[in-house]
């Protein structure tokens, strides 16, 4: 199958090269793909998006137009895409449901440990002869009680993980995951883990029950000072409800690897045009915000699952006329 790939970046040639064997045409578009770059997919069978990648209704009667017959998504989350729009056109949508739960928790991990022992700081102030600790100082990780929005596949393994640091771990997920309760996991109301967390992490996906769930009346129910950490999808979070709570000290740190708006932001190289959100720009001014740019996912094993699983997805597509991981507008309960 020829297949448009777009929001190229080096590594996704590589690793989509690799796992497709010369079995498919891959034509690579490092722009992210918008009604006004649909075009690039004429005569493809196939394009294949990212997470900011536009897929609404205007991209998907483009793709309609140029004969594209399937959207195969190299991420978990869909909520970028106008299924109803795409079953109207007669176009499957794919995705990759899993990739490796472990880079996403671990890079959690990541943002906790060094917000608290503010690492980043230490290293910047090493390298330049600064050896003072004033400004540093952290806590135990040992017996704080960190509650967990999520208890997917990508919670599971961070639950896993705080309890081999001794924490006391809450829960929350409309659907509970008995191997969370298994390791001494608690599920609890939203209210009572707001209420009693000392670190908050968002391991959710994004629906409409999930959209701003961090808002200005959830800050205000936090345990003061809390830190919050986010590496699910970036609308979960009202970012200036974020900030407002950074300014009045309710919200202690904040972690970010995603972004409500970061589409025109991440996976490029602003360093010589400068930061355009003003809103974005203005949580880069706190020194207790620690944010990156959507590499929680960014491990070896990872972008080969991911790669593979979208191959996957093409091949079967190809054979069958059905993707290995289809997704629909009505999925099964």
């Amino acid at each position: 199958m020829r297949i448009a790939v777009f929001s190229t970046q080096p590594y996704d040639a590589k690793f989509l090269e690799q796992a497709s064997a010369g079995a498919h045409d891959l034509m690579f578009f490092g722009a992210r793909l918008t009604p006004e770059t649909a075009l690039l997919a004429a005569g493809s069978n196939a394009v294949c998006a990212f997470v900011n990648d536009d897929l609404g209704e205007k991209v998907i009667s483009v793709l309609s137009d140029a004969g594209v017959k399937l959207i195969a998504l190299r991420s978990a989350g869909f909520n970028h895409v106008d299924l109803l729009a795409a079953e109207a056109a007669g176009i499957c949508v794919a995705r990759v449901p899993a990739y490796s739960p472990h880079a996403v928790a671990e890079h959690t991990l990541a943002l906790i440990l060094t917000l608290n022992r503010k690492t980043h700081r230490a290293y910047n102030r090493v390298r330049e002869g600064n050896f003072a600790l004033d400004g540093l100082l952290g806590f135990d990780l040992h017996g704080k009680t960190v509650g967990v929005v999520g208890t997917g596949q990508i919670g599971e393994v961070v639950v896993r993980i705080l309890t081999g640091f001794g924490c006391h771990v809450l829960a929350h997920d409309p659907n509970e995951n008995p191997a969370c309760g298994a390791m001494g996991a608690r599920y609890v109301s939203l209210d009572e883990l707001f209420a009693s967390s000392d670190v908050i992490t968002l391991q959710c996906p994004l629906t409409p029950a999930t959209r701003h769930l961090i808002n200005a009346t959830a800050v205000a129910r936090m345990k003061r000072g809390v830190m919050l950490i986010n590496t699910s999808r970036g609308a979960v979070v009202d970012t200036r409800a974020l900030i407002d709570g950074l300014k009045s000290g309710a919200i202690g740190s904040v972690g970010l690897d995603v972004y409500e708006e970061e589409a025109d932001l991440f996976f490029q190289d602003l360093s010589g045009s400068g930061i355009p959100d003003d809103v974005f720009a203005r949580l880069l001014t706190f020194p207790n915000v620690l944010i990156t740019g959507h590499q929680g996912f960014f491990t070896e094993e990872a972008l080969t699952a991911i790669a593979e699983t979208t191959i996957a997805n093409i091949s079967t597509f190809e054979r069958d006329g059905t993707p290995l991981h289809p997704v629909r507008s009505a999925p099964d309960a």
